[in-house]
């Protein structure tokens, strides 16, 4: 036994080794303060921001006491206490350099949307006295080193995905009052106490959940904890250990069937395990100790290149900081959860097949995807969108992402919406298809630039701009997290036989699967994204770039004009001429139209201009572009005799 425990510390000495070379190999950094850097690294380890809440988060700061959701003492110019980001929709990794906030007090990252480990750098927070990181979907063991914060008073790591058993070493945190670790999936029996299996018994060394004195809250309900709950934690008023699999009837437990998969290790915990099975050493153990030393002097030189490579590659040109964190994400073993896509309709490829003619009937594609049309045997026109994408490409990282884009979009429900109707996902041939209902009067953009427009009068536009800021406010504001539109344009608002429009996102799919490219001059927010993209991990537009989009589709409607187009300006600095000036607004108009309202082309302008703000923070939110739209258009009928044309003729001569 003692060869092996060598065996594993000797791993450990491995990882230490390679963090040490691949440290050695960073070139020197910049002066800005450890907080700033710290922060920085947990803002690249974040790749979804819906809210924008990291845009003030400027590397160049020398400190980061004015940043969203930071808080430091002194107020301005002192070291971080409290990091506030709860309900903030963020997607991402919580990065290790978390433990270099080492004045922190407070990190508060609770519903959000956090993936992997909990990093074990967490342990080095030594002042921290709140840490709240539940409803995420954190994976793994909670790190030992979680006892080492010796200040904490509330730890919640509720409603995640944990699994291993409770670490004893929390019975250190003698400040401890409240303690949430429901809803997650950890095993094992509870620690109480530690003075059966440490031979010292001295106050300091001793650990398990019975030496937390100012314990008052407690709750270990629904997960798969075995044994007996110990007596000492049933004198806590608030204790609640519910859903569990105790060996006991006081409380209600899981059903038998859920707790008969509980691993034997588990089960050895209630027995105590046989000790005597445990000290023989077969000659197997010494042929894996052999294999397990080649395995770290094979380690050890690896590290060494690697890091001697890096050394070289980055001395030879500047670095592009995310692609770190993108390798560090693709290499990630994650779980998939198999119940995550429970909810949503599964198809077989075999009846999309028969639904779209043997995939014949294709009405879009890309080097990503292949959209085709088909019609279902109960009548429904759908749109089946088929990712393009090999076999060896798809990783776990890939996976998971999709099945929850798959969950992302099948929780949308709005008559503007097109409704997903379900998904594919087959081994044989490798397929993964997405299927939406279709409505096969074509897409705004269509009507607008591909044929006369004549089908699209003024009183129907009208109802297009207040159909489409009606479901952008309930995308944005109604749904939490908010949806944002991966890339909404004219071409994603698709129109039925009544010309009510649907929006469908097909875009998202496009950058699941698109592999890392460097842009020059992507257009995020209404303005030049330069650098480094992963069209993966950034989804082109959050909820400020959908306003500007929206702005941008308004102008279209009122002037007939493209956004982009070779024979014209560029749509949006052609309209900003008039639209400082109410009277020029009729100069925006498309001429083929007839009986335009002036007072609706006035909101409908003003609103334009809210909408295209160069600054994304200045624009407002949908629901109050929505609120100015509904309040200030009037679509009755007498509303469009009323604008008839001599009206209009009157307007022209008026302005020329």
């Amino acid at each position: 036994m003692a060869r092996l425990h060598l065996g594993v510390s000797g791993l450990l000495v491995v990882g230490l080794g390679c963090v040490l070379l691949a440290a050695a190999s960073e070139p020197a950094t910049v002066p800005v303060s450890d907080d700033v850097a710290a922060l920085i690294a947990f803002k690249r380890a974040i790749y979804e921001d819906p809210l924008a809440r990291l845009s003030d988060w400027n590397s160049s700061d020398t400190v980061p006491c004015l940043w969203s959701g930071v808080s430091c003492s002194p107020p301005l110019h002192g070291r971080v206490v409290t990091l506030d980001l709860s309900n903030s929709s963020l997607t991402g990794f919580l990065a290790p350099q978390i433990g270099s906030l080492t004045s922190l007090q407070k990190l508060l990252l609770d519903h959000n949307t956090l993936v992997g480990p909990i990093a074990r750098e967490i342990g080095k927070l030594q002042y921290l006295t709140v840490l709240n990181l539940g409803r995420n979907q954190l994976v793994g063991a909670i790190p030992s080193e979680v006892g080492d914060m010796l200040k904490i008073t509330t730890i919640d790591l509720h409603a995640n995905r944990l699994n291993g058993t409770i670490p004893p070493e929390l019975g250190r945190l003698t400040n401890l009052t409240e303690l949430r670790l429901s809803n997650n999936s950890l095993t094992g029996t509870i620690p109480g106490s530690n003075d059966s299996i440490m031979v010292t018994t001295s106050s300091e060394d001793r650990i398990g959940l019975c030496q937390l004195a100012q314990l008052t809250d407690i709750d270990l309900s629904y997960n798969f904890l075995v044994g007996e709950i110990p007596t000492c934690l049933k004198q806590i008023r608030g204790l609640s250990m519910e859903g569990n699999c105790f060996q006991t009837n006081d409380i209600l437990n899981r059903p038998i069937e859920q707790c008969e998969n509980i691993t034997v290790t588990d089960k050895d915990h209630i027995t105590g395990g046989s000790g005597d099975k445990s000290m023989i050493q077969p000659l197997w153990l010494l042929i894996v100790e052999v294999i397990v030393g080649v395995s770290v002097l094979s380690m050890l030189t690896l590290c060494a290149i690697a890091g001697l490579r890096r050394r070289k590659a980055r001395s030879s040109g500047d670095g592009v900081p995310w692609t770190r964190a993108i390798s560090w994400k693709e290499n990630t073993v994650i779980s998939i959860d198999d119940d995550l896509l429970g909810n949503v309709p599964k198809m077989t490829r075999q009846e999309l097949a028969e639904a779209c003619e043997d995939f014949s009937n294709i009405i879009g594609s890309s080097h990503e995807t292949v959209v085709y049309k088909g019609t279902m045997k109960d009548g429904r026109e759908i749109a089946v969108v088929s990712l393009s994408v090999p076999v060896h490409y798809w990783t776990s990282y890939v996976e998971l992402y999709f099945q929850r884009e798959v969950v992302e979009m099948a929780r949308l429900d709005h008559e503007n919406v097109a409704k997903m109707v379900g998904y594919c996902k087959e081994s044989d041939p490798f397929s993964r298809m997405l299927v939406f209902e279709y409505p096969a009067n074509g897409t705004l953009y269509e009507h607008l630039h591909d044929g006369e427009g004549c089908q699209l009068s003024w009183p129907r536009r009208v109802k297009i701009v207040l159909s489409i800021a009606r479901v952008l406010r309930h995308l944005h504001t109604e749904l939490h997290p908010p949806f944002a539109v991966a890339a909404f344009t004219s071409s994603s608002v698709y129109l039925t036989e009544e010309f009510s429009p649907k929006i469908i996102d097909f875009e998202r799919w496009r950058a699941l699967v698109a592999k890392p490219f460097l842009s020059s001059g992507v257009i995020v927010n209404g303005g030049p994204l330069n650098g480094a993209v992963d069209p993966r991990h950034m989804r082109f537009m959050d909820v400020q770039a959908n306003t500007f989009a929206f702005g941008v589709i308004l102008l279209e409607l009122i002037s007939g004009r493209a956004s982009l187009s070779k024979d014209t300006d560029e749509l949006v600095d052609w309209a900003r001429k008039h639209l400082d000036q109410p009277q020029e607004f009729i100069k925006l108009v498309d001429p083929k139209l007839k009986n335009v309202n002036q007072e609706n082309l006035g909101i409908i302008c003003n609103a334009v201009n809210l909408c295209i703000d160069a600054e994304p923070s200045r624009r407002p939110s949908m629901n109050m572009i929505a609120a100015i739209l509904e309040e200030g258009v009037d679509t009755s009928a007498a509303t469009a005799l009323r604008a008839s044309s001599l009206a209009w003729a009157q307007a022209e001569l008026a302005i020329s």
